[in-house]
């Protein structure tokens, strides 16, 4: 049997949908891997930098309780870590030549918020598939009534006007 226009349409209509579903679900899986791990990238580089803050603190410490050239070479050596540290913290965080950004703000925070973008697709996904299965299932008894009754007209076109009714309400194009 010859497939209709219609069940080529509701098959095209099932292929674009299952492939944005696809799309939806990697952009769901990885996008939520990428904000765990560049929020735990935040976190590791926040604490490295504590770290380092304590260290230059106690070798100052330990600086301010030994001998004049001691304490000198101390203070230099804090100092000098201190500032690569900076350094350190400035590439990390750099946002194109503006002053220093937290790279939480600038990143993690904006792939959370694709957490709400997937899910509103999801549900758009989710309305699209019963709206498909909905038409598919028209398209079926609409078959299956030429099948019986080729001859009664009346029926077909009140089922053919329904089912373009619906399409052009959910913006299906045939």
């Amino acid at each position: 049997m010859e497939s209709s226009p219609r069940r080529e349409t509701v098959d095209r209509w099932n292929a674009q949908t299952k492939q944005l579903q696809t799309a939806v679900s990697n952009v769901e899986k990885h996008f939520g891997e990428l904000c765990q791990i560049f929020a735990a990238y935040v976190r590791k580089t926040a604490r490295l930098r504590d770290k380092a803050d304590l260290l230059v603190n106690e070798i100052n410490a330990y600086a301010a309780t030994e001998t004049p050239h001691l304490k000198l070479g101390l203070m230099n050596f804090a100092d000098e870590f201190a500032k690569l540290q900076d350094y350190r913290q400035a590439e990390v965080l750099m946002n194109n030549d503006k002053k220093v950004e937290r790279l939480e703000a600038k990143v993690v925070e904006p792939l959370k918020a694709y957490g709400t973008i997937v899910k509103m697709k999801r549900d758009d996904l989710k309305a699209t598939f019963t709206a498909r299965n909905r038409e598919a299932k028209q398209l079926t008894q609409l078959e299956r009534t030429r099948q019986r009754n080729p001859s009664d007209r009346h029926v077909i076109v009140s089922f053919e006007f329904g089912s373009l009714k619906k399409c052009l309400r959910y913006g299906v194009q045939k």
